[in-house]
């Protein structure tokens, strides 16, 4: 009760400052954009649209104020047709047209003067004027700022309706039921577009954190796949390193020390790949049975090729030039970009022929994977794959080109031309040179 009486005397104390930044201003909140067209886009098409019926509805409410209500036709005139403007106004500026309209339902009820019983003080070709201006501005503005409006519209009318003695019928709960129902539909289609846009945008900021998360872990495959190519390297200089001194006869002093040095750098670089290995894969749900696995090479192109077949999708190889080994780089990246390119014709180009051609120039390696039109049209995966980034990133990593695209026939192409870089050969060190 306590906590209660607290918020009442709160809310209290913050409602005029609430109805001066909600009420006395020319600002509104548009309707957020979506993909479709906006609300300001429609404007013009909405103007037209309320044009005639405002101008009807302002001879109506006219002709109304100056043979039922009493009042000179100039007046007449003047606040009928305020009234109907004040609609068309509601479009861009709507916290205006609403004291427009209010303020003319006051100057109504003190100037008319009734022959008969008729409703009051709301008229009722103004009541819809006033009803249409208060939908215009709960689909403008905030909730809080469509009641703020809604509740004083009504007990204006309920003050002009007691506080001026005219003859009248009191229609005071019908009024409030109808501006209390265009209101409330206002600002549930107000709060759906709001809900829609803010989903959109939620689905913007999955897609792009899943595009990211999928590099990331793209990445952190390359550079584990990456620490095993250098830690081989690594290994054999230390190795050479260590066996240097032994195939020269009586080595200096200053040669041993050297040499030492060399295998000890090397022994702490390759500790230090370990280390930074360890902190890549300590969220890996691989096993440490794959972890440590022989990485592939194009050696094992027919063992992927067939494991492909055996899968059910039709393939065909051709290797152009004569094949030779090239730096474990090179050999890993080129096997991976065929493995994803397979998996990916396997995935969504069904009943569709694959073929996969590895050329061996004399500066280049090229890998081109093609397949046919599918037999039945793809269906839209909703997560991000690993592949094409996987080749990318591959293919920007050893300073080669990567293109992708459909085909004229309604096939898929992969063409990868990465540098054909040959190992350096282990050569035992000349004893003259040592």
């Amino acid at each position: 009760m306590i906590n209660a009486m607290g918020w009442l005397k709160a809310a209290l104390r913050a409602a005029p400052g609430n109805l001066r930044d909600d009420l006395w201003t020319t600002a509104y909140d548009p309707l957020p954009r979506t993909g479709r067209p906006s609300w300001r886009d429609w404007l013009p098409a909405f103007a037209m649209l309320l044009l005639l019926p405002a101008i009807g509805l302002a001879v109506a409410n006219i002709n109304q104020l100056g043979s039922d209500y009493g009042l000179d036709r100039s007046y007449a005139a003047l606040l009928g047709g305020l009234q109907a403007m004040a609609l068309l106004l509601a479009l861009v500026q709507p916290v205006p047209a609403w004291w427009a309209v209010t303020v003319a339902m006051v100057v109504i009820a003190g100037l008319s003067e009734p022959r008969f019983p008729v409703f009051f003080p709301w008229t009722s070709w103004g009541l819809v004027l006033q009803a249409g201006v208060l939908f215009l501005l709960a689909l403008r503005v905030r909730p809080r700022a469509a009641v703020e409006a809604l509740v004083i519209s009504v007990l204006t009318g309920l003050a002009c309706g007691t506080l001026v003695s005219q003859t009248h019928d009191d229609n005071d709960a019908g009024a409030a039921a109808i501006l209390t129902a265009v209101v409330v539909v206002g600002a549930a289609l107000r709060g759906s577009r709001v809900a829609r846009t803010e989903l959109v945008k939620q689905e913007e900021l999955t897609a792009e954190e899943r595009a990211r998360r999928t590099l990331l872990e793209e990445r952190n495959r390359i550079a584990r796949e990456l620490h095993d190519v250098l830690a081989h390297h690594m290994s054999l200089v230390s190795i050479q390193a260590q066996v240097a001194p032994h195939l020269v006869q009586n080595p200096s002093e200053e040669l041993k020390e050297n040499l030492a040095a060399i295998r000890d750098n090397a022994v702490e670089a390759l500790t230090e790949l370990r280390r930074v290995l360890g902190v890549l894969r300590s969220e890996d749900p691989e096993s440490e049975g794959v972890w440590y696995a022989p990485q592939p090479t194009l050696v094992r192109l027919g063992e992927l090729v067939s494991n492909v077949r055996d899968a059910g999708q039709t393939i065909t190889t051709q290797i152009t030039g004569e094949p030779r080994p090239l730096s474990p780089g090179i050999e890993l990246s080129a096997f991976r970009i065929v493995q994803e390119a397979l998996s990916n014709v396997m995935r969504h180009a069904s009943g569709a022929e694959a073929r996969v051609e590895v050329g061996y120039l004399r500066d280049v390696l090229t890998i081109r994977v093609t397949n046919s039109a599918p037999n039945v049209p793809a269906s839209s995966s909703p997560a991000a794959g690993h592949g094409l980034l996987g080749m990318r990133e591959r293919t920007a990593m050893l300073g080669g080109e990567l293109a992708v695209g459909p085909t004229p026939d309604g096939g898929y192409e992969v063409t990868a031309v990465l540098p054909a870089t040959l190992p350096q050969p282990l050569r035992r060190p000349d004893r003259g040179l040592l």
